[in-house]
């Protein structure tokens, strides 16, 4: 809607965009504040804003991918990250023949070097772009080094302290629920 130029929206819009009811919608922003007023509407405008407070999306978050094959080889050619906060600022990989090449627009470094570079340049993001077998491995480097947030392409969960968060994404996962969808 923001995009688009719209300026109210009411919470019945946002149900249906959102396929939850309106009244969760009222509810749910009410945690937060007063956003909308009765009769008119939301100000899609301010919403945007408030929801980016809310998620911390009003500032720019630094990225580390490590794994630098087919995946994290999409990541560095992907633009979108950039236009919702994140910057991608640098990859990592543990194999010797990966290391010092290019991946888009970026030189490999190797793993041993992602604690000073987090420390360095306090990244609090990574992206975990291995194999399933290293990537318990990767993800306890990452803790280690200082990373508070975790996106795992491996198809594995991982054990971390509770105050990282990972989010996981698993093709053949979301796949398997459309499937319950199809009739």
């Amino acid at each position: 809607m923001h995009e688009g130029g719209k300026l109210y929206t009411s919470s019945h819009e946002l149900a249906e965009w959102l396929g939850i009811s309106s009244a969760q919608i009222r509810k749910d922003l009410s945690h937060f504040g007063e956003f909308g007023k009765q009769g008119t509407g939301y100000s899609v405008a301010s919403l945007y804003e408030e929801l980016r407070q809310i998620l911390h999306l009003d500032r720019e978050w630094q990225l580390i991918v490590v794994g630098s094959g087919n995946i994290g080889s999409a990541v560095a050619s992907y633009s979108g990250f950039a236009q919702r906060g994140f910057r991608v600022v640098a990859f990592f990989d543990n194999d010797p023949n990966k290391v010092g090449a290019k991946v888009g627009s970026f030189i490999v470094q190797d793993n041993s070097e992602i604690a000073s570079y987090v420390s360095e340049n306090h990244v609090q993001h990574a992206m975990i772009a291995v194999p399933a077998q290293y990537a318990q491995q990767v993800a306890d480097l990452l803790v280690d080094s200082g990373i508070r947030g975790i996106l795992n392409y491996a198809p594995i969960n991982l054990s971390v302290p509770d105050y990282v968060h990972v989010e996981y994404i698993d093709p053949v996962l979301h796949l398997q629920k459309m499937t319950y969808y199809l009739e």
